[in-house]
């Protein structure tokens, strides 16, 4: 369970359509950080990018450069989690970069319907 305090951010950038094994990279890693228990993570698509072999693509483009879009999967854990998901991010990452910051977590909010349905599962 994420707390207050130091935490890391963790964010996967990679291709839209990168492909694992059984999936699209992103929602196998999505999947991944589900089942640890991770506290969240979001999936961000961006309409433009280029990464290391400076191709530009674009949403809209045609052809390749409408492939092969960005997206970024983030979350936020302690660092014993982070330290303990990375062999397996690492594994799963074949095609993309993985970034670790460091950071703090001041302040977590939850809405009074989701404590609810909390108190009732557990």
């Amino acid at each position: 369970m994420l707390t207050p305090g130091p935490a890391q951010r963790v964010v996967i950038h990679l291709n839209e359509d990168a492909a694992s094994e059984a999936d699209y990279l992103h929602l196998e890693i999505v999947s991944f950080l589900f089942e640890q228990g991770v506290a969240g993570a979001t999936v961000l698509r961006g309409h433009s990018g280029f990464g290391i072999h400076h191709r530009i693509h674009a949403q809209g483009a045609p052809g390749v450069s409408g492939e092969h879009l960005p997206i970024r999967v983030e979350f936020l854990e302690s660092a014993q989690t982070v330290e303990d998901l990375m062999p397996r991010l690492i594994e799963l990452v074949t095609d993309g970069v993985i970034e670790v910051q460091a950071t703090s977590i001041v302040h977590i909010a939850q809405a009074a319907q989701s404590r609810e349905r909390e108190d009732r599962s557990g």
